[in-house]
């Protein structure tokens, strides 16, 4: 059975009627907003996105996003576990698309067939602050 995982950003999202974010459909969607520090305040990585092994090394670095990695790794791997994972960030360009390509790699390395969507990795990055 394949799983499904997809990056986001929450700033990129159509809205409901109340103005929430309505974020893609998903067996199990991680806000990582708040959870994980935005490592795109580090300059040498501002530009880049996380299919680059920078951004991802920062975004492994950051306190909490190993124990995410592993609890999620440890989620999708049950019998009857999801078949759509999203993790969500601000913009969709670092976080985000970081943690679904380092998933994606430890679910791989145990066997399982994955498929991934980034929605918003090739957006520019969001200049604006978010609203919550």
């Amino acid at each position: 059975m394949s799983i499904t995982l997809t990056s986001f950003g929450y700033l990129h999202l159509p809205t409901g009627p109340d103005g929430t974010p309505i974020p893609p459909t998903a067996d199990r969607i991680e806000d990582v907003r708040d959870r994980l520090r935005d490592p795109a305040a580090a300059r040498d990585i501002l530009d880049l996105d996380g299919f680059d092994p920078r951004v991802q090394e920062v975004v492994l670095n950051t306190p909490g996003a190993c124990e995410l990695i592993d609890n999620l790794t440890e989620y999708a791997s049950l019998p009857a576990g999801p078949r759509r994972i999203a993790i969500g960030c601000a913009g969709g360009r670092h976080r985000a698309s970081a943690l679904v390509e380092l998933l994606a790699k430890a679910l791989r390395e145990r066997g399982r067939e994955v498929n991934i969507e980034h929605l918003h990795v090739h957006l520019p990055r969001v200049l604006k602050q978010e609203a919550r």
